[in-house]
C-alpha cells in the first residue's frame, strides 16, 4: 500500500498540466471520430445502402445489424457506470470513491454514443424532428422507440444532475487553481452556491441514487430496453423473460471493464497510484468475475432451452447461433475471464493491474460481439418467414465498423475534454483518503507506545 498522502494537488494534475502524450492520444481519438464522421456524411449523400443493412421484405439480410448492437452496447456500458457510482454513494462502499465519478462520466459518454447511434440509424437527422412533427400521432403513440429515447433521455438528466451537484463541492473548493480561462463555465456551475447547501445535496444525491439504482433494474437496461426485444413472440431468438436480467448482467460486466480501463489509465497518466489503488483493482475484477458468471449463467439458461426438446422456430435460431464462430469466441473469452479470476482468488499472487486490463477488453470485446449476433440472428430466422425460405445474409460495411471505433474515439475526446474541465476524482474521495491514513497512522503510534 502507498505511503503517499493523496492531496488536492493529485486530482488538479490533469487540469494544470498537459502532456505529449496527451495531445498524441487526444490526436489519435480525434482522428479515429474524423474518419467515422466523413462514412457517415458519405452515408448521408449515398443513402444507407452502402452499409450492410437490407430493405424488410424480399431483399434478405437484416434491417438492424451493428448500429443497434453497438447502440445496446453503449447503453448497458452507460446503464451499469451509473449504477456502479451509485452503489458505491448508497451502500457506502468507500473503497471504490475514488473512480465513482469515472463511472458517472462514463454513463454520459456512452449514452452520447448510444444517442449519436439512433441518429446515425435513422439514415437522415432530419427525421428526428419531422417524424414527430409530421407523424406524431403514429411515431409517439405507436412506436415502442420512442420509450427507449424517453428512458435514455431520463437517465441522462439524472446523470447529469447527479454529476452536476457534487462538482459544486469541489469547484468552490478549488476555484483559486482552476484555471481562469473556463471562469464563466465554474460560475454557471456554482450559481447560488453556499457551504449551507452541502448537506442538503448530500441528501439529494442519496436519492437520486437510490432512484437510479430502482429505475436500473426495473425500466431502464433491465426494463424498457430489453422489452423492446423480449416482447415480440415473432422473434424466437428475442422473446423470453429472461432478457432482461441478461441485458443487465451484459450492462455491469461492460460498465466494470470500462471503468478499470479508464481507471488504468488514469492512474498511468498521473501517478495515482495512492489514490486508485491496486485494492480497488483487485474488487473490480472480483465483480466483474462474479456478473461474468451470472452472464454466462443466463446464456446456459438460453441455450438449454433453446436446444433441447425445444419448438422448431427457436431451435433454428439457437442452432445457427451454437454454431456461429463470432459467439463462440465471445463465450470464450468471458469464460477465460472467469477462469483467470477464479485462479486469481486461489492464488492471489496472479493479480496484476495489467492482467486486470486485459480481462476488461476481453469482456468488453465478448459483450460487443454477443449483442451485435443478438441483434443479426434475432431477424433472420423468425417465426414466420413471408419473404422466403432463406434467412439471407449480413455483414457489417467498413462505415459500420468505422463507427465503432469511431465512438470509442468520442468517448475518449470526451473524458480528454472534461478531465481539463472538472477534477475526474471527487474531491470527498481524497479528503476521505487523507483521513483514513491519518487514522491508520495513529493507531499504529499508538500500538508501538
Amino acid at each position: 500500500m502507498s505511503t503517499k498522502t493523496p492531496r488536492k494537488a493529485d486530482i488538479l494534475r490533469p487540469i494544470q498540466n498537459t502532456s505529449t502524450k496527451y495531445f498524441a492520444l487526444f490526436a489519435v481519438a480525434g482522428v479515429a471520430f474524423g474518419l467515422f464522421l466523413l462514412g457517415w456524411l458519405y452515408q448521408l449523400y449515398q443513402g444507407m445502402v452502402v452499409t450492410g443493412l437490407s430493405d424488410w421484405g424480399t431483399g434478405g439480410g437484416v434491417t438492424w445489424g451493428l448500429y443497434i448492437g453497438a447502440f445496446i452496447w453503449w447503453v448497458g456500458i452507460a446503464h451499469g457506470g451509473i449504477i456502479l457510482s451509485a452503489a458505491v454513494r448508497l451502500l457506502g462502499m468507500e473503497r471504490y470513491m475514488p473512480v465513482a465519478r469515472l463511472a458517472e462520466l462514463l454513463t454520459i459518454a456512452g449514452l452520447s454514443a448510444a444517442g449519436f447511434y439512433i441518429v446515425i440509424h435513422l439514415g437522415r437527422p432530419d427525421r428526428m424532428v419531422t417524424s414527430i412533427i409530421t407523424h406524431y400521432h403514429i411515431t409517439i403513440h405507436n412506436s415502442p422507440l420512442v420509450w427507449d429515447v424517453t428512458v435514455i433521455t431520463a437517465y441522462f438528466v439524472l446523470t447529469a444532475t447527479y454529476l452536476a451537484l457534487t462538482l459544486r463541492y469541489d469547484i468552490s473548493r478549488l476555484r483559486d487553481d482552476l484555471p481562469d480561462h473556463f471562469g464563466p463555465v465554474y460560475r454557471f456551475m456554482t450559481i447560488g452556491y453556499s457551504e449551507n447547501e452541502d448537506e442538503i445535496v448530500e441528501r439529494m444525491v442519496w436519492w437520486l441514487a437510490l432512484a437510479i439504482i430502482i429505475m436500473a433494474p426495473l425500466l431502464l437496461h433491465g426494463g424498457v430496453i430489453p422489452w423492446l426485444f423480449a416482447l415480440i413472440p415473432t422473434m424466437p431468438g428475442w422473446f423470453g423473460a429472461i432478457q432482461g436480467p441478461q441485458f443487465l448482467t451484459i450492462a455491469l460486466t461492460s460498465a466494470i471493464s470500462g471503468v478499470i480501463l479508464l481507471s488504468y489509465a488514469f492512474r498511468w497518466a498521473y501517478n495515482w497510484d495512492h489514490i486508485i489503488t491496486d485494492d480497488i483493482f483487485r474488487g473490480l475484477t472480483l465483480w466483474l468475475g462474479f456478473f461474468s458468471m451470472l452472464f454466462l449463467w443466463l446464456q446456459l439458461q438460453q441455450i438449454t432451452t433453446g436446444s433441447f426438446a425445444a419448438p422448431d422456430d427457436l431451435s433454428y435460431v439457437w442452432s445457427a447461433t451454437l454454431s456461429h464462430p463470432i459467439y463462440l469466441v465471445a463465450m470464450g473469452l468471458v469464460g477465460a475471464v472467469l477462469a483467470f479470476i477464479f485462479a486469481q482468488t486461489i492464488r492471489p499472487a496472479l493479480f496484476s493491474k495489467e492482467r486486470a486490463v486485459v480481462c476488461g477488453v476481453a469482456v468488453l470485446t465478448a459483450t460487443l460481439l454477443e449483442k451485435i449476433l443478438f441483434v443479426v440472428e434475432g431477424l433472420m430466422y423468425p417465426t414466420m418467414d413471408i419473404y422466403g425460405a432463406t434467412p439471407g445474409d449480413y455483414f457489417p460495411s467498413l462505415i459500420e465498423i468505422a463507427s465503432v471505433i469511431g465512438t470509442i474515439g468520442m468517448v475518449i475526446l470526451i473524458f480528454l475534454t472534461v478531465a481539463k474541465l472538472f477534477p475526474v476524482v471527487e474531491l470527498h474521495a481524497i479528503e476521505h483518503l487523507r483521513e483514513k491514513q491519518e487514522h491508520e497512522q495513529e493507531r499504529e503510534t499508538a500500538t508501538h507506545d
